[in-house]
């Protein structure tokens, strides 16, 4: 089993900074890409930035030029760096990550986080 643990959320003024950071912990053989996801109230859940295990990466076009996202595969951490938010930001933020864990066997997987709580008001 594969879990995933956020921190790094929670209030700031508009145009304020936030570190996302997700730590994946278990059975883990490899991991192949990682990201971020968030859902606002009322809305569906979207994909704010992906990286992959190579360092290549994917933003939404609403954070591009503010969030950054980056990864220590040593650690099987992922970070999402938040500049310059915005209200719309708001949101629960989820991890996600995809790869290779074992066992008695081997077996892909896919898991998220708990979710943490970034909230963007003055």
């Amino acid at each position: 089993q594969v879990q995933l643990v956020e921190s790094g959320g929670g209030l700031v003024q508009p145009g304020g900074s936030l570190r996302l950071s997700c730590a994946a912990s278990g059975s883990i053989f490899s991991i192949n890409a990682m990201g971020w996801y968030r859902q606002a109230p009322g809305k569906q859940r979207e994909l704010v930035a992906a990286i992959t295990s190579g360092g290549s990466t994917n933003y939404a076009d609403s954070v591009k030029g503010r969030f950054t996202i980056s990864r220590d595969n040593a650690k099987n951490t992922v970070y999402l760096q938040m500049n310059s938010l915005k209200p719309e930001d708001t949101a629960v933020y989820y991890c996600n990550a995809g790869g290779i864990a074992y066992g008695s066997s081997w077996w892909g997987f896919g898991s998220w986080g708990q979710g943490t709580q970034v909230t963007v008001s003055s």
